[in-house]
């Protein structure tokens, strides 16, 4: 989502020219590196005895699928695989985007010693949020702006909500390997009230950059299309999630409150294709007016 938006705003509020196999690319790489750096955390985590049940929501190595030595060899084969088109991508576009990838390949390849001293949320945030959106707006524009770091950060909110809906889930055996994460220091009750800020911050932050500049001139920052607040869409989606949240000691089915990371990905899904729509929407009320 971050790479889709990224390359919208290049395009829509940017003024640059679409160049799709860049953004092929980019998508791509994204996935690749993204991919790896789940399988690696996966190994990890199966290797420190923190995930050896199966569950709904359990990969390869937990259901005995794929080995962990297997599981380790693909990440480094898909790892090498995304930054040869991080520096392909680079060599097109320009040493900005080769210090943007640089930055988030060394995020990924160590997301597992990050997530267990509590720095998970931050490196989730800043691979598949901030630094994602900039890239695409960089392979798009050759540029580096600070409109795609500030704009997507309604989006790096939801990522961190769907790991911290995982890592919420998981306070227990994680405690047990001294494992800690920010649901760990925080508590249930503290979980409970940041994955709501999360959720609800995330779509209050997208309204308050359509709202505030046109209010607030001085601001120095542009402010997003009235058509971006179509994001309200997905209030309802957010408001069921906060309410399976809400019940996790009693859910109405019994896997709600255990598959919430699951759910938060679809609902982070719906509001990245809302919030990029509103980009292009802007873009078409334009071009019909003229």
């Amino acid at each position: 989502m971050p790479v889709l938006f990224g390359t919208s705003l290049a395009v829509v509020a940017g003024g640059a020219r679409l160049d799709p196999l860049r953004f092929l690319l980019a998508l791509a790489a994204m996935m690749i590196l993204h991919s790896a750096a789940n399988m690696l955390s996966d190994v990890h985590d199966f290797r420190r005895g923190l995930d050896r049940e199966v569950t709904p929501v359990s990969g390869a190595i937990v259901r005995c699928w794929l080995t962990d030595k297997a599981v380790e060899r693909g990440a480094y084969v898909l790892f090498g695989l995304g930054v040869a088109l991080g520096l392909l991508l680079a060599g097109l576009t320009g040493v900005v985007l080769l210090a943007i990838g640089g930055v988030g390949v060394l995020i990924g390849f160590f997301y597992s010693a990050l997530k267990s001293h509590a720095w998970g949320d931050f490196a989730v945030f800043m691979d598949f949020g901030i630094l994602g959106g900039l890239g695409a707006w960089v392979v798009q524009s050759r540029a580096f702006d600070w409109r795609p770091v500030v704009w997507t950060v309604p989006m790096a909110m939801l990522v961190i909500a769907i790991l911290h809906a995982n890592n919420w889930r998981d306070t227990a055996s994680d405690a047990e390997r001294r494992v800690r994460t920010v649901a760990s220091l925080l508590g249930d009750r503290g979980s409970f009230a940041y994955y709501g800020f999360l959720i609800f911050g995330s779509m209050a932050l997208a309204l308050l950059f359509v709202a505030g500049p046109r209010f607030f001139p001085g601001w120095g920052l542009p402010a997003l299309p009235w058509t971006s607040a179509v994001v309200l869409l997905g209030f309802p989606t957010a408001l069921a999630l906060w309410g399976r949240a809400k019940r996790r000691r009693a859910p109405r089915r019994p896997l709600d409150f255990i598959i919430l990371d699951g759910a938060t990905a679809q609902y982070n899904l719906v509001f990245g294709l809302l919030y990029t729509a509103g980009l292009w929407l802007d873009f078409l009320i334009r071009l019909i007016r003229k």
